[in-house]
């Protein structure tokens, strides 16, 4: 149609004419390069090399069907995510809201308070066991985690422990951030929540949501890309 070719005649026009505007020399920008994709980071945790001596229950009367699997840069799972709301008492996480309340997390923010659970995206990890440790694998509090559920990568951190047979578990931040209803005590996904944590990482300050999201697209993209 004569409209539709005008108006590619007079963008190809403009764009012609900014790059004649630039510097001698200078070029255009070039786009940004994409982040790094839930598929992307799927396709390296196909298959399990379990690192765990068995496996995790999702919930108290579950069956254990849930192993922590390794690579050489990452431990991950895929389980449910329940809700963690511990730590700092807010309108969203405190005692009335949440039957399992605990006013403190494992991990705590620079300051020394414990850490706050509806704004900050953090994962959970088992507490120690015979069945895994998590700090034997090079996990630490603070250390960098990618969540994918949907087609949706989250960075966050790993800013508490759980029980020591049950796995799948984030906080109201991460929960809300994906999508997923983050009510302590109806919320969560029944499954299809993959965890992928980076060996020997750490956030700094553990409370900075755009220091995780940096680390964890950087290690994300090496991890994508290596063995």
């Amino acid at each position: 149609m004569r409209t539709r070719r005008l108006i590619l005649a007079a963008a190809a026009g403009a764009a012609l004419l900014a790059t004649a505007a630039l510097p001698a020399g200078a070029r255009p920008a070039e786009p940004e390069e994409a982040g790094v994709s839930a598929a992307d980071l799927l396709a390296k945790v196909t298959s399990c090399s379990q690192i765990s001596k068995s496996k995790y229950r999702t919930d108290q009367a579950a069956a254990a069907t849930v192993p922590v699997c390794g690579t050489k840069r990452a431990v991950f799972w895929t389980a449910d995510m329940d809700i963690d709301c511990d730590g700092r008492r807010t309108d969203n996480c405190n005692e009335t809201t949440d039957p399992w309340f605990l006013p403190d997390t494992a991990f705590h923010q620079s300051d020394g308070k414990p850490l706050r659970s509806d704004t900050l995206p953090y994962v959970v990890v088992p507490s120690p066991s015979g069945t895994w440790d998590y700090r034997a694998a090079g996990i630490k509090g603070g250390g960098v985690a990618a969540v994918i559920h949907d087609d949706q990568v989250l960075y966050a951190v790993v800013g508490d422990t759980g029980p020591q047979q049950i796995i799948g578990e984030a906080s109201y931040a991460a929960a809300e951030a994906l999508g997923i209803d983050p009510d302590p005590a109806a919320g969560g996904a029944a499954s299809g929540v993959t965890y992928i944590l980076f060996k020997n990482s750490q956030v700094s300050p553990i409370e900075s949501r755009s220091a995780a999201a940096s680390l964890g697209e950087k290690l994300a993209k090496e991890f994508a890309g290596g063995s």
